[in-house]
């Protein structure tokens, strides 16, 4: 009798601290804010994106430490491949229960990756593609342009170039979608 009680209160307590354990882990999930580094780390951008930018991230998110919340961050290499952009942040969102995807990387990707975002309504820092795009035809009230963008370089050039005397001049465009946004401006 004593061994069948002992047992009985044994898998009581288990599973009522399991439950608690359960319940915490629910509680620490809702207190969860997942960040997806979505960035080049092994093309052209590597070097000024890449792998300091996660630790920029993780050293940011580091900062948020014992404020009621956890962050969670998650990194991925986009390739500057619009399909593989797209797919991570389709899988992030669907599986991983991320909340803000960061960077982007190209345009191409950026402007694909805006969009899965909106459709999803979560939140996009762009910190990298300047497609002006993204905050002209294809803003959306998800996204955050954190950076320059080909409206403002190409106004600021061609208005430094037109105060020195410059009448006309040639242009050599980058065939893939920041180079034809930047033309375009």
């Amino acid at each position: 009798m004593g061994f069948h009680r002992r047992t009985v209160l044994q898998a009581a307590a288990a599973t009522t601290l399991g439950g608690l354990s359960r319940r915490r882990a629910r509680a620490q999930a809702a207190n969860t804010i997942k960040i997806a580094l979505l960035t080049d780390m092994s093309g052209q951008y590597r070097d000024f994106t890449g792998p300091t930018e996660l630790a920029c991230v993780r050293q940011a998110a580091a900062e948020f430490a014992n404020r009621g919340f956890n962050i969670e961050v998650l990194a991925g290499d986009n390739q500057n491949r619009a399909d593989v952009g797209s797919n991570l942040t389709r899988a992030w969102i669907d599986r991983e229960g991320v909340d803000v995807i960061v960077d982007g990387g190209a345009s191409s990707v950026a402007l694909a990756v805006n969009d899965i975002i909106r459709d999803r309504n979560k939140v996009f820092l762009n910190t990298t593609s300047a497609t002006s795009d993204l905050t002209g035809r294809a803003c959306t009230p998800n996204l955050v342009h954190w950076t320059y963008d080909t409206w403002n370089v190409s106004k600021s050039t061609a208005a430094a170039m037109v105060k020195q005397g410059g009448d006309s001049w040639f242009f050599l465009t980058a065939d893939y979608a920041f180079g034809h946004a930047l033309e375009r401006d």
